[in-house]
């Protein structure tokens, strides 16, 4: 089975060695994401609903580079 790399400027770019989504045949691995806004580079700070808020942008951002949507997510997992 062939992997894809999955990547958008609509989200934090990866840092280190991983990638933003990464889809093995017809499922797509999302990496976690923290509440930093794409745009500015700066982490969303201070209002806990914001920076939850900012974090779930990121995945939808992502999802929708994948070609779908977090409406098509079978799990995800907050820490």
């Amino acid at each position: 089975m062939t992997r894809q790399i999955i990547s958008t400027n609509d989200a934090p770019q990866a840092i280190g060695t991983y990638s933003q989504a990464v889809r093995v045949g017809p499922t797509v691995y999302i990496s976690g994401q923290i509440p930093l806004d794409p745009s500015s580079g700066q982490m969303v700070s201070g209002d806990i609903e914001l920076e939850i808020r900012r974090v779930f942008d990121n995945l939808s951002a992502i999802a929708q580079a994948a070609g779908g949507s977090l409406k098509h997510a079978v799990r995800v997992t907050v820490y």
